[in-house]
């Protein structure tokens, strides 16, 4: 139930449908009154469509409603500006000459998919098309992108400015480094050869005494004793690792 229905009947945007939200802030709000008279209780209010391109705000999350409803004049009093046609309607950025959705005529119902890539990708702002070329360029570096640009590297790449303006989550996460774990007064091990910790690296800058760039590493967790062995590749750790084993 991906498609959103666009309604006059209604003042709020609202769904019954947890999974459409972005964000989400759950919260006892009262009651929506149906045109039946019967009322659906408010749970909650957030965000949906795409945080990167576009997010719709202030939805209603509703207990039991069967139906996603975009109210039109809650679109209006954003600054939005909605045009109905013979087969379709159009919703415009608020306050702005520029198409943000496109909505189809279907059995005479004005459907919206806000998931789909065209009625949103393809209808971006100057702004929001750098960004999103950033994502279509396995997240570059904006600096790269118009390196890129000056040299004419990319073919159909088009000459935009490309500032980096705001903080990409993917890029964001992907770059985040995990906290350390605490250190530890007892030794979790009872006995010499119960836990070993190993560290397998490389190629590292300086070669070793035997022209070797890899390494693999072996603490004891009990006693701290450590064997440490120098390898021609990485896919030698087994065999170095086969060769202690023995060993111990």
């Amino acid at each position: 139930m991906s498609q959103w229905y666009l309604d006059s009947g209604y003042s709020k945007h609202m769904t019954g449908d947890k999974s459409k939200f972005v964000s989400i802030t759950f919260k006892h709000e009262g009651h929506v009154t149906y045109g039946d008279n019967n009322k659906g209780r408010i749970l909650g209010k957030g965000s949906i469509g795409d945080k990167s391109v576009l997010l719709i705000h202030d939805v209603l999350y509703v207990e039991g409603l069967k139906h996603n409803l975009l109210s039109i004049s809650q679109l209006c009093d954003k600054g939005s500006q909605v045009i109905f046609k013979t087969n379709s309607c159009e919703i415009y950025l608020p306050n702005s000459k520029e198409v943000m959705l496109i909505g189809k005529r279907i059995n005479n119902v004005y459907l919206l998919d806000i998931t789909s890539t065209c009625s949103i990708g393809c209808l971006l702002s100057k702004h929001d098309e750098s960004w999103l070329w950033h994502r279509r360029i396995v997240h570059i570096h904006m600096n790269h992108l118009n390196k890129l640009i000056s040299k004419d590297l990319v073919i159909g790449l088009p000459k935009l400015k490309f500032e980096k303006d705001h903080i990409c989550e993917a890029c964001q996460r992907g770059k985040q480094v995990k906290n350390s774990f605490k250190i530890k007064n007892v030794v979790s091990s009872l006995k010499p050869l119960e836990l070993l910790h190993m560290d397998l690296f490389g190629p590292s800058r300086t070669m070793s005494l035997g022209d070797n760039y890899y390494a693999l590493v072996i603490v004891d967790d009990f006693s701290k004793y450590t064997w440490t062995f120098f390898l021609e590749s990485k896919s030698d750790a087994f065999s170095a690792f086969k060769k202690l084993a023995r060993r111990l």
